[in-house]
């Protein structure tokens, strides 16, 4: 039964169901920077899950349900971490179809959280079913699912939660919550994610705005930010704030093996952006993408902003910014070292706020037994070795698993596209990578059960 080497399935009656269950999740607007429709999208998954024979318990988190669901039975234990929240889909005027309607069009399905997050659930539960269906309406292996309402708004009830309820989630492995194919159709997998801490700077010197001639002997908020940002980085991006670069984890020969093997330099990426000024040289792009910490503006705010102009010295400004940590690297020592360099430059007026969960960073070992399972189960099913990132650009809740689950390997393979504009409006997957997406689900369980 537990064989990995049966017959290839014809899955288009699971991949039909997948994507009614994506039109009907996309739908509920469950944007959690907003707190809407969180219970009954919660509920939903709940009802979907529980349909396939899953036992689901429902936590309270801050914000929105947890969810930890469990089925099946076998020496082998998967554990799947997703989100059913969804960023906001504003500016609304610039989405071509209802950001909460899945439209299909040119091979494409559209809507907020078609691929992040609400697409990829979709999908493996469509190979879940499969599963069941070929070995008698029975999992051949124990699935552990992790199902959260918060990672957009950076997962505040995540950590504590893993931690208390480490026993539940105990697996051989995870699979992440998001992945990709490339342009060329290759498999895109994820080892890790660098950390975040988001903070915003700010700063006043008056109780209201003043003529700007008394610039002349008031300083400037705005100035006093544009220094405190200036001195966080160089000309190439290197983080300049003294101790923050200490101590951090030297990437292993894997690691680097795998840096090396990465195709192109960002030529897709800056192309469907259009980005006029590339950081870095292009052989360094995937060590940078990959290992490098970072710091961004995200945002700066004071002052006049209409059209012409107006003569006045503003009496407060913002600005605020993200740090991505790499292994080795603290949020919390990252905001101490921040305010100490602050205050070394005479900035000690420039307050700083943390304004989201802050996440630290993690990073799985790429010869581990699951990881290699992954990687041979996307190989079958693309037809083409995969992409292999030591970690991600981006962030998430990763490290927590890592840490209460006794160094869980986490890997992230998906359904994402380097157009699916995840974060902006017309947030959209490919008809063909969902289809392929449900094919790996359905081969790495089997592969699983099967102790290969």
């Amino acid at each position: 039964m537990n064989n990995p080497d049966l017959p290839a399935p014809d899955l288009s009656a699971h991949i039909e169901r997948g994507l009614s269950d994506l039109r009907d999740l996309v739908a509920l607007p469950s944007v959690s920077a907003q707190g809407r429709a969180l219970p009954e999208t919660a509920a939903f998954v709940t009802r979907l899950l529980r349909a396939e024979g899953f036992t689901v318990r429902e936590y309270p988190g801050q914000v929105a349900p947890v969810l930890i669901a469990e089925a099946g039975e076998g020496d082998a234990t998967l554990l799947i971490y997703n989100h059913y929240d969804v960023q906001p889909e504003d500016p609304l005027e610039l989405w071509h179809t209802p950001p909460f309607e899945l439209t299909e069009r040119e091979g494409r399905l559209y809507g907020r959280g078609a691929s992040d997050d609400k697409g990829e659930f979709a999908s493996r539960l469509a190979a879940v079913r499969a599963v069941k269906e070929r070995h008698g309406g029975q999992l051949p292996l124990r699935v552990r699912w992790l199902i959260e309402g918060e990672e957009e708004i950076g997962s505040p009830s995540l950590e504590r939660f893993v931690h208390d309820h480490a026993g539940e989630l105990r697996a051989d492995g995870c699979w992440w919550e998001f992945g990709s194919v490339a342009e060329d159709g290759r498999p895109v997998a994820f080892l890790g994610l660098k950390g975040i801490v988001s903070v915003e700077l700010r700063a006043q010197v008056a109780a209201s705005d003043l003529h700007s001639s008394l610039g002349a002997v008031v300083d400037n908020p705005l100035y006093r930010l544009a220094k405190a940002v200036a001195s966080l980085r160089d000309d190439t991006g290197r983080l300049t704030i003294p101790g923050a670069l200490d101590g951090l984890h030297a990437p292993s020969q894997a690691d680097m093996q795998a840096i090396r093997s990465l195709p192109g330099a960002g030529e897709d990426t800056y192309r469907t952006a259009g980005v006029t000024r590339p950081l870095g040289t292009p052989p360094e792009y995937h060590h940078r993408l990959n290992l490098m910490p970072i710091v961004n503006i995200n945002g700066w705010g004071g002052g006049y902003q209409g059209a012409g102009g107006k003569t006045v010295l503003p009496a407060h400004g913002f600005v605020k910014l993200d740090f991505r940590l790499v292994p080795g690297q603290d949020p919390a020592r990252l905001v101490k070292l921040l305010r100490a360099h602050l205050d070394a430059q005479g900035l000690t007026d420039v307050e700083i706020l943390e304004i989201e969960a802050a996440q630290h960073p993690a990073r799985a070992d790429a010869a581990h037994p699951f990881v290699q399972a992954c990687l041979q189960s996307a190989r079958e099913v693309y037809g083409q070795e995969p992409i292999v990132n030591p970690s991600s650009g981006g962030s998430g809740p990763m490290h927590p698993f890592m840490d209460a689950l006794g160094g869980l390997p986490c890997v992230a393979m998906g359904i994402g596209n380097v157009g699916g504009r995840v974060h902006a409006t017309n947030e959209n997957i490919k008809r063909a990578d969902f289809e392929r997406g449900v094919a790996f689900g359905v081969r790495l369980l089997e592969r699983l059960a099967a102790g290969r």
